[in-house]
């Protein structure tokens, strides 16, 4: 059948509405889904990977390699390398205490003899003459008893300073209460204390202000 020219125009219009919906069906992945004729078409970075069969590669967390636990070994025996054993050391410390607290204890009723009496097994027989001479001294004595000192101390080692075979020094801290008719006043001293001896029995035989000596 012949067309009209308007017909014919009409005809060609409606042509050209059909393959431009074909086309944006065809070629716009949201028209598409706007029909409900399928879902969007992939970005190409999942479809790279569902080409490949696998999911896309994921950085593993980064961590740190798992340190083994260190066995707890025993202490070493440091005794080995010193001429004593334990058992020695804590001998001499013992006597070193004891001797720091009776060399600062007094008291200004007592004379000479009784104060050498108290370092009677902790100093030898030369230091305990020593010591007696400057106890007796008479500045010394008129002073304690026009005082009435009374004296009292403890003592606390700080450190070994020096070792060898039979002998010891020890660094120490005597701190001393003194009582008098002023009243009551608190002082503390370092001082070396050298034993000799070895095993059970150690006596002092020095002491001194630790500044005297090497530090």
């Amino acid at each position: 059948m012949d067309l009209s020219p308007a017909q014919r125009v009409l005809a060609f219009l409606g042509i050209v509405v059909v393959l431009g919906a074909m086309g944006a069906y065809l070629l716009i992945p949201g028209v598409r889904s706007a029909l409900g004729h399928g879902s969007a078409t992939p970005t190409p970075s999942v479809l790279s990977s569902a080409t490949a069969g696998t999911s896309p590669a994921v950085p593993a967390a980064s961590t740190a390699p798992a340190t083994p636990a260190t066995p707890a070994g025993s202490a070493p025996n440091i005794y080995q390398w010193l001429p004593f054993s334990q058992a020695d050391l804590a001998k001499a410390a013992s006597v070193t205490e004891a001797f720091g607290a009776a060399y600062d204890t007094f008291s200004y009723r007592e004379g000479t003899s009784s104060y050498v009496a108290s370092l009677r097994g902790l100093a030898t027989s030369e230091l305990s003459a020593t010591l007696a001479r400057g106890y007796g001294t008479p500045g010394v004595a008129s002073q304690r008893t026009r005082q009435q000192q009374v004296s009292s101390a403890r003592t606390v080692i700080n450190s070994i300073r020096t070792f060898g075979p039979g002998t010891l020094t020890f660094v120490v801290t005597i701190d001393q209460t003194m009582h008098t008719k002023q009243g009551k006043s608190r002082s503390n001293g370092q001082y070396a204390i050298t034993l000799t001896g070895s095993g059970e029995s150690w006596l002092v035989n020095d002491v001194e202000l630790a500044s005297a000596g090497n530090s």
